[in-house]
C-alpha cells in the first residue's frame, strides 16, 4: 500500500495549532529581528491538522523495523531483545537528571556505579582497569590503538604497522588508518582462522599491533588464539580485541586469558543496551596493567569509601569523550549484569551458541556453509546452491522482507563470495528460529522453482527493488512540492 508525504496531505489553511487574541501591543517582527534576517515568503511547509500529523507519523514509525517488532538475524551486529527494565532504571530521577559537572560529592551514586561497571568489565574481559568514555565499539578501537601507540611511544619506539586479517571487521584497518599506521592484512586459513606463516611473515618489530576478535566474523573460534598471541609478543607487538563478538564467549572465556593487551565492549551488543537508532551506544576499553597509565582521563577512583575522578594522570591519552561516556548507556549495562549475575551471563553465551549452531544446521543443506564447522554465535552462509537459478545473496534478503523479516547482514565478511552472515542472539525462542528456518527453505524453493518471484522482490513493502547504484550516485534527499 502506497503511503502520501505529508506534503501530499496539504490542504490550505488547515492548522495544526490555533491561538487566542493577542492580549499585549503587537510589533512588527522587523523591529525585533534584523531584516536581512527575515522571509520574503513564507516557507514551504505543509499544511495539515494535528491529527493528521500524529497518524502520519505514527504510520510512519511502523514501517521501521526493529527487535521489539520482529526477528533481527543481523550477523555481527548482536541485535539482542533489550530488557525494558533496564530502561526503567536508567530514568531513574538522580540519573536520569543528573548533571554532567556537578560537584563529586553530591554524584557519589553516579561514580559508585562507573566504579563498579568498570570492575565488573574488567573480570568479564579478564583485564586489569576499563574506561567508560569511548562512545561506540569505533570509538573504543581508536581509544584503544591511541593506548597502544602511547605504550610504544613511552618505550622511544616508532612502530608504524597494525595487522588486520582478511575477514577483520572494515572499522579495524579504517581505525588503524586513522591513527597514522599502515595497515598489513594476513589471510585466513582453511579453518578460517588466522594463517600462522601468513602472520609469521607479517610480523617484524615495526608492527605495533594485531587487532583481532575471537571468534572472527565468520563465527569462528580461532584454535590457535594462544600461538597467535605469542607470535606477536615475541617480536614486541601488542593484542587488540575488538569486542563486537563478545556475546560468544561471556562468562566462558577471557581475551586477557586468550594474551589480549587491549580490549573494547560494545555495551549495546553484548550488554543488551540499545542499538543504533534507539542508541546512544557505549564502547569501553580494557587494558592489561601495564598499559593503565595511558588510559583517558579521568578515571573514577576511590580511597576511603569516598568515589573521585582522577585527572592526576600524566601519561593518560587525554579525554576522548565530554565527561565520562555516555552514562545513561553505561546504567543500562550495569542493571544488565546485576540482573543476570556471572551465572546469567555465562547462560546468555550458551543460548547464543546453540542457536546459531541449530539455525547453522537446519539450513546448511539447502545454503552452502563455506566453513563446515561448529560455529558460536553466528555463521556464514551462501547462495552457490541457487547461483544456476540466477540468484544471488540480495535476491534471497530483499524477498526476505516479504515475509516481514530483516535480511541478514550480506555480502560480508569479504572473504566468502556471497556472504549471508546470521546472528540469532539468545533471546529468540527456538518457535521463532524454526519459523526463519521454515521461511529461508520456502524461499530456497522458489529460487528453484519460480527464481523471477524472488529476483523481482521485495513485493508487498511500500518501497519495491531499488538501484542501489543510482541511489548512492544520484541522491534524493529534498522533496520539492509542486
Amino acid at each position: 500500500m502506497s503511503k502520501r508525504l505529508i506534503f501530499e496531505m496539504s490542504k490550505p489553511g488547515r492548522r495544526g495549532v490555533s491561538l487566542p487574541e493577542s492580549d499585549v501591543p503587537e510589533r512588527e517582527l522587523s523591529a525585533l529581528i534584523p531584516q536581512e534576517y527575515l522571509r520574503a515568503e513564507a516557507p514551504g511547509l505543509p499544511e495539515v491538522s494535528e491529527i493528521d500529523v500524529v497518524r502520519h507519523f505514527t504510520e510512519l514509525s511502523t514501517l521501521n523495523h526493529g527487535v521489539d517488532t520482529g526477528f533481527y538475524p543481523l550477523g555481527s551486529c548482536t541485535m539482542k531483545y533489550n530488557p525494558k527494565v533496564n530502561e526503567d532504571m536508567s530514568r531513574l530521577p538522580a540519573f536520569a537528571a543528573i548533571h554532567p559537572y556537578q560537584p563529586e560529592e553530591i554524584a557519589q551514586g553516579a561514580l559508585e556505579l562507573m566504579f563498579s561497571t568498570e570492575k565488573y568489565l574488567a573480570e568479564i574481559a579478564g583485564m586489569s582497569k576499563v574506561t567508560l568514555q569511548p562512545a561506540a565499539g569505533a570509538h573504543g578501537e581508536y581509544t584503544g590503538m591511541a593506548i597502544i601507540n602511547a605504550y610504544h611511544r613511552s618505550r622511544g619506539e616508532s612502530r608504524t604497522k597494525v595487522i588486520v586479517p582478511d575477514s577483520a571487521h572494515g572499522t579495524n584497518p579504517a581505525t588503524a588508518n586513522v591513527c597514522g599506521f599502515k595497515t598489513v592484512q594476513v589471510k585466513s586459513d582453511d579453518r578460517g582462522g588466522v594463517d600462522l606463516e601468513s602472520l609469521r611473515a607479517a610480523m617484524d618489530e615495526e608492527v605495533a599491533a594485531l587487532m583481532l576478535t575471537n571468534p572472527n566474523t565468520l563465527g569462528l573460534f580461532d584454535e590457535n588464539i594462544q600461538e597467535i598471541a605469542q607470535i606477536v609478543h615475541e617480536k614486541g607487538g601488542l593484542l587488540y580485541y575488538d569486542g563486537a563478538n563478545a556475546n560468544a564467549i561471556m562468562g566462558i572465556a577471557r581475551p586477557g586469558d586468550m594474551g589480549f593487551d587491549v580490549i573494547h565492549f560494545n555495551l549495546h551488543k553484548t550488554f543488551a543496551t540499545p542499538h543504533g537508532g534507539g542508541g546512544p551506544g557505549s564502547g569501553p576499553v580494557g587494558v592489561k596493567d601495564f598499559l593503565e597509565q595511558f588510559l583517558p582521563k579521568p578515571v573514577v577512583a576511590e580511597k576511603e569509601g569516598r568515589f573521585y575522578l582522577d585527572y592526576d594522570r600524566p601519561q593518560s591519552i587525554g579525554k576522548v569523550h565530554g565527561f565520562y561516556g555516555n552514562f545513561g548507556v553505561v546504567v543500562k549495562a550495569y542493571a544488565y549484569i546485576r540482573a543476570l549475575g556471572g551465572a546469567g551471563l555465562k547462560n546468555v553465551t550458551e543460548h547464543a551458541v546453540l542457536n546459531a549452531n541449530y539455525l547453522m544446521a537446519k539450513l546448511k543443506d539447502r545454503y552452502y556453509v563455506t566453513y563446515d564447522r561448529i560455529c558460536k554465535h553466528e555463521f556464514v552462509l551462501n547462495t552457490a546452491n541457487q547461483k544456476g537459478y540466477g540468484i544471488h545473496t540480495l535476491d534471497i534478503a530483499k524477498r526476505l522482507l516479504d515475509y516481514g523479516y530483516h535480511p541478514p547482514t550480506i555480502y560480508f565478511p569479504l572473504i566468502v563470495e556471497e556472504a549471508m552472515m546470521i546472528e540469532p542472539t539468545e533471546t529468540e525462542s527456538k518457535d521463532t528460529l524454526d519459523e526463519f528456518v521454515e521461511v529461508m527453505l520456502k524461499l530456497a524453493d522458489e529460487a528453484e522453482k519460480n527464481a523471477d518471484l524472488v529476483k523481482e522482490a521485495p513485493h508487498n513493502t511500500v518501497v519495491g527493488r531499488l538501484d542501489e547504484t543510482l541511489a548512492a550516485r544520484q541522491p534524493v534527499l529534498r522533496f520539492k512540492p509542486e
